[in-house]
């Protein structure tokens, strides 16, 4: 099978045309009844050169759609709405330098991932032992001290469960998702090396 890589005409077809009472070999490929999809390629329909101009003249791919899904169909960023984290301003770091302040742009990237690696890198207590960002979350969840220790970690728990839990609260359910957030930064912090 040899391609006509200007017309689209496929010599040595041997199928015939799909318009009805036609003789000629179908040598035009044209879209089918069923359009490609999840499920393959979908069907084609071969055409002569006569029908073929005929089927294109009256074709029309925007058939059946919306205002809103043709504008969508013919907007050069159709697909490409959504930013990888590479190509997002920020980069995934946090917001956006101010470029006046640096003479080289790359200068200022690498300042943001270095502010952004100190602020994620683990800080230790004045006993030496140190902190996850996960860890250091959980402290401001329960409302404790990075230098906090295992005893005052138990109080504040039993403290929180006792003032959020509906059966301490007359079956007050409004805390539910507080008490939640408590009861997960408990089980970090229990596990942390900080509090072993």
């Amino acid at each position: 099978m040899k391609h006509d890589r200007f017309h689209g005409r496929v010599r040595g077809a041997t199928r015939p045309c799909s318009a009805p009472g036609c003789d000629e070999v179908g040598e035009f490929r044209a879209p089918g009844v069923r359009p490609p999809g999840f499920d393959g390629p979908g069907e084609y329909r071969w055409f002569c050169l006569e029908h073929i101009r005929a089927f294109n003249a009256g074709y029309d791919f925007f058939a059946g759609m919306t205002a809103e899904q043709i504008w969508h169909a013919q907007s050069p960023i159709a697909g490409w709405e959504s930013s990888t984290r590479a190509f997002r301003p920020d980069a995934g770091i946090d917001s956006a330098p101010r470029w006046a302040d640096f003479a080289d742009p790359l200068e200022a990237i690498s300042a943001r991932a270095r502010r952004r690696a100190a602020d994620m890198a683990p800080q230790g207590r004045q006993d030496g032992r140190p902190i996850t960002p996960e860890e250091r979350r959980a402290l401001e969840v329960m409302s404790l001290g990075i230098d906090s220790d295992r005893r005052a970690l138990r109080a504040r728990y039993a403290e929180m469960v006792r003032r959020l839990h509906p059966d301490h609260n007359g079956g007050d359910r409004s805390h539910e998702a507080q008490l939640q957030r408590v009861v997960e930064a408990y089980q970090v912090l229990r596990r942390a090396a900080a509090f072993a």
